[in-house]
């Protein structure tokens, strides 16, 4: 069955994550995305600072996370900064739906590809830029990475531990944010296009998605005035901070137990979540721990109670689980109507864990360079037009020909006349496709 996006076509002048990302999920679901490089500036992820399998030798064409992120695209090179380049991105703009790119705002705009000149090529055309702040504020110019992002939207600040220094996130979360937020406002912009005929400049923030993120730490402050603070910061994700009142607290007084403890092992994989958001849940917690005697205690019968004792209750809830192997924790928990799950390291999500393998979250695919490699899969389904991982990701320049041919039907002489002038490769590098 045809994507939904079946008959799109996406011009991709992103790079590093946030962009690719979106234009990834676009190809997932259909569209045609042709990915635009030069070789003498490449991309961050194609560098060999970059995990490449072992057995593999290092090079731009052979880096994993480049390779999974630009899953579904067509690759072609051309110097847009040439004459010659920048007149075929503008032929290419005219045959494509979408235009997407990723830098601060003035590159586009000083290469003579800002939305106004995209506008005299093709009056509808839906022009997504993903710079870190935007295109207007009297910040727009500066430049951003998705970790420094993050850390100005107060992200980076509510994580860790208490009375320790933040410890950010271990991935740039506002990389993969940032790109959903991308597909996303493409697809709404789509919509609005097939309903008017119009196209539109779809100007996203990256920092300013991040903001939202905050939830109710943010709402904390803009309703009560009370400002997020390092110090009692618990541990896990408990209902009510230590040191906050049990009444009004931006959460509410509504779940106790909810935390992490640890599991038989001790490792630093060995954890698992439980949470119980009745006092049903809770009697059923303490069925399946044996009834000890502090669990039966009246105190801990209602809500308010367990809230009030949340110190004592965690204590006796980890002696359980550290006997406990987490996964057998999650099955016994689900058995019995307790809402509980194992922590799960990227090994176990990729090798441990059934349900993800059952819904088709990985998929095996073969790359011309790599060769047979796991890719994440799309974590939905869609009836009618379902999404795929279906094509690898381009090595560099692999598609030049075919889109050029195809798209502008330009003749074999005047593709290698792009090469040999130095407009579609750099005269620098040997090819890597020929």
């Amino acid at each position: 069955m045809p994507g939904a996006l079946a008959g799109v076509r996406v011009l991709d002048l992103t790079w590093v994550r946030a962009g690719p990302w979106a234009t990834r999920w676009l190809g997932a679901f259909g569209a045609d995305v042709i990915k635009i490089e030069w070789p003498e500036r490449l991309d961050i992820l194609r560098s060999t600072r970059h995990t490449t399998p072992p057995d593999i030798e290092p090079g731009p064409n052979t880096i994993g996370q480049f390779t999974d992120t630009n899953a579904n695209k067509r690759g072609i090179t051309l110097n847009v900064r040439s004459e010659k380049g920048l007149a075929i991105v503008k032929q290419l703009v005219a045959k494509c739906d979408v235009v997407i790119e990723n830098f601060s705002s003035r590159v586009m705009q000083n290469w003579g590809l800002g939305y106004e000149e995209l506008c005299q090529i093709r009056p509808d055309i839906i022009y997504v830029s993903m710079a870190g702040f935007g295109h207007t504020g009297p910040q727009h110019s500066y430049t951003t990475m998705g970790p420094s992002a993050q850390a100005l939207s107060g992200l980076t600040y509510l994580s860790g531990l208490p009375d320790k220094p933040p410890a950010g996130w271990g991935w740039s979360y506002l990389d993969d944010t940032g790109g959903m937020y991308g597909a996303m406002c493409t697809l709404t912009a789509l919509r609005h296009r097939n309903a008017t005929g119009c196209g539109q400049h779809v100007d996203l923030s990256q920092m300013t998605a991040g903001i939202t993120l905050n939830g109710p730490a943010f709402l904390d402050r803009t309703v009560n005035g009370r400002p997020a603070r390092r110090e009692g910061f618990p541990p896990g994700n408990r209902t009510v901070w230590p040191g906050a009142p049990l009444l009004n607290n931006y959460r509410g007084p509504t779940v106790a137990p909810h935390n992490t403890y640890r599991t038989k092992g001790g490792g630093d994989n060995d954890w698992c979540v439980i949470a119980c958001f009745s006092d049903a849940e809770w009697q059923q917690l303490v069925q399946l721990m044996g009834r000890p005697d502090w669990a039966v205690d009246k105190a801990l019968a209602t809500l308010r109670g367990r809230m009030e004792h949340q110190e004592e209750m965690d204590q006796g809830i980890e002696a359980w689980t550290k006997t406990l192997g987490k996964y057998e924790i999650t099955d016994r928990c689900q058995a019995a109507g307790v809402r509980a799950m194992a922590v799960q390291s990227s090994e176990d999500r990729v090798e441990n864990d059934p349900q993800l393998q059952s819904r088709g979250l990985y998929v095996e695919m073969e790359h011309p360079a790599l060769g047979w490699q796991t890719f994440q899969g799309p974590p939905f389904k869609l009836s009618k037009s379902p999404a795929s991982i279906h094509r690898p990701a381009p090595l560099i320049g692999q598609h030049t020909r075919e889109i050029l041919q195809e798209l502008l039907e330009m003749s074999p002489d005047d593709i290698r006349a792009g090469y040999e002038d130095g407009g579609a490769f750099p005269f620098s590098r040997s090819p890597y496709v020929t």
